[in-house]
């Protein structure tokens, strides 16, 4: 169960570095114009303490499993591998990479990596496209339609104005109401909800780095909190092992406080 947990709350953790590290930080880098190296600058730090954090704190709600002493015996599935095209990925990805910190558009970087792994006799097309999951595809793009139509028709100019009122240029005060909103209609959609009143801030560009370290800060607060803990949950759940709201809330409680916290102070004073 704690390795269980750590790799849904690292992998939470670990993508607030980056633009690309998950779904609302995309939509955050195209929203804000935040470029790719600046964002990984700001947020670097907090992913690299949520990360010791994690590790710390399952080796405390857990001590007694590592206290025993076992032997793992991990179960090796030996598929065929095709050399040459582990090889164009490592070259794709780390061009990827280059090209992420070089300024090129994400959207276009991806493509054209996308494009040029696509390009391939080795392997039937048939057996890459099915691994697309188009249900979750049509998911996000039936969220961005929801949330749109939310905004064009209850959001009245009034409204975003009184935003004001609600102190969000404070930056603890905008940390824990995206991670609240996070919680209650999961990060993408807090972040599509927020995204009428972060340009009337402030300071946007930090107000959207708090929104971005916020909202995915927050999805390790349940087991229902981030995509990432449910695709832990259903995949050890397939393999004979349930983890459980409780298993999980143990350390997903203490992890969230502590990593808002020292993340929201980070981008509070030192940024």
């Amino acid at each position: 169960i704690p390795y269980l947990i750590a790799t849904a709350t690292a992998s939470n953790c670990g993508s607030v570095a980056t633009i690309t590290g998950n779904p609302q930080n995309m939509v955050i880098g195209a929203l804000s114009g935040i470029s790719y190296p600046a964002f990984s600058a700001a947020l670097a730090t907090v992913a690299l303490f949520g990360l010791v954090a994690v590790v710390v704190i399952i080796r405390i709600v857990y001590r007694a499993e590592f206290a025993r002493t076992v032997q793992l015996t991990p179960e090796v599935s030996r598929g065929r591998m095709h050399k040459g095209q582990v090889l164009k990925a490592v070259v794709v990805c780390i061009g990827l990479a280059i090209a992420f910190f070089a300024g090129v558009p994400v959207a276009k970087a991806a493509l054209i990596g996308g494009a040029i792994l696509l390009l391939t006799r080795a392997i039937k097309p048939e057996r890459i496209y099915r691994e697309i999951d188009g249900p979750l595809l049509f998911m996000f793009a039936g969220l961005f339609v929801v949330v749109a139509g939310a905004e064009k028709t209850l959001l009245s100019p009034d409204m975003i104005a009184s935003a004001k009122n609600l102190g969000l240029d404070d930056v603890w005060r905008l940390s824990g109401f995206t991670a609240v909103l996070s919680n209650i209609m999961s990060n993408v959609p807090a972040v599509l909800a927020l995204r009428p009143f972060i340009p009337g801030l402030e300071n946007p560009e930090r107000a959207w780095l708090v929104v971005a370290m916020s909202s995915t800060l927050a999805g390790n607060f349940t087991l229902l909190g981030s995509v990432a803990n449910l695709i832990v949950a259903e995949q050890a759940r397939a393999a004979g092992t349930t983890l459980s709201f409780g298993a999980f809330f143990k350390v997903g409680l203490p992890l969230t406080l502590i990593t808002l916290a020292a993340g929201t102070a980070w981008l509070a004073f030192g940024f």
